[in-house]
């Protein structure tokens, strides 16, 4: 009786130690996010960028004087690779997926009076920053479609200004922004579900955070429009998207 007792209370303590490892140990399972990774690049020769005149404001130009402005509107950097293009999931999202943000918060900043980065990207109820480094006045005057229920707004941001934090109601591709000061400055706020990335200056993204799953990704670009390619992603594992877009 004793015996079967004692065999009895060692299966007890291995049951108790194996649930601890299972429930307190490392999480690492099926359901571990994973990342899409890829670049997006321009097929043909860039358009030409038309220089900016920033001549109404010494300051501006002043910054400008050794590497003069231009439109942002299309820009290729290494291996034209294509900068400022948003990539996010726009079919397969799951409550999970959907969940899922940016590890930081977004920035928008105000340098040379030129908007830093052109393009940013967020989620729905998602803060972002609007921040200046420049010793000029700007005021920043987002225009959303009045359909989406996004609400527009419109603040000057003098030198020395602390940051505005806002968000965006709703999604919306893309939110046009300008300032009434300076009317070359212009860039966008892409409002998306679910994780996301913006292309760098050699056209490469990162989509982190993704969970296992079925996905449509789509490539936003301000000139070039919209691109759509299926990809599923593993559990821990890291899928692939590249894309290219026409010149014109």
């Amino acid at each position: 009786m004793k015996a079967q007792l004692k065999v009895a209370g060692m299966l007890v303590a291995l049951f108790v130690v194996a649930t601890i490892a299972i429930t307190h140990g490392p999480n690492v399972s099926a359901a571990a996010t994973g990342k899409i990774t890829g670049t997006v690049k321009l097929d043909g020769t860039a358009p030409h960028m038309k220089g900016i005149d920033m001549s109404k404001d010494p300051y501006c130009a002043n910054f400008h004087k050794d590497s003069p402005a231009q439109l942002q509107l299309v820009v290729v950097g290494k291996n034209n690779g294509l900068e400022n293009v948003v990539l996010y999931l726009s079919q397969g999202l799951s409550a999970d997926a959907a969940g899922q943000k940016s590890s930081a918060e977004p920035v928008f900043d105000q340098k040379g009076c030129m908007y830093t980065p052109h393009v940013i990207a967020m989620n729905p109820g998602e803060n972002y920053k609007v921040t200046t480094s420049d010793q000029t006045a700007h005021n920043i005057h987002p225009e959303p479609n009045p359909m989406t229920g996004n609400i527009p707004w419109n603040r000057s941001q003098p030198p020395g200004a602390p940051p505005i934090v806002q968000s965006w109601k709703a999604e919306e591709v893309a939110i046009p922004v300008k300032c009434n000061i300076h009317p070359w400055m212009h860039g966008y706020h892409v409002v998306v579900k679910g994780p996301y990335a913006v292309t760098d200056d050699s056209g490469n993204f990162t989509i982190e955070n993704v969970p296992p799953g079925s996905y449509t990704v789509t490539a936003w670009q301000e000139t070039y429009g919209t691109q759509m390619q299926k990809v599923t992603v593993a559990g821990g594992q890291a899928a692939s998207a590249n894309f290219t877009f026409k010149a014109k």
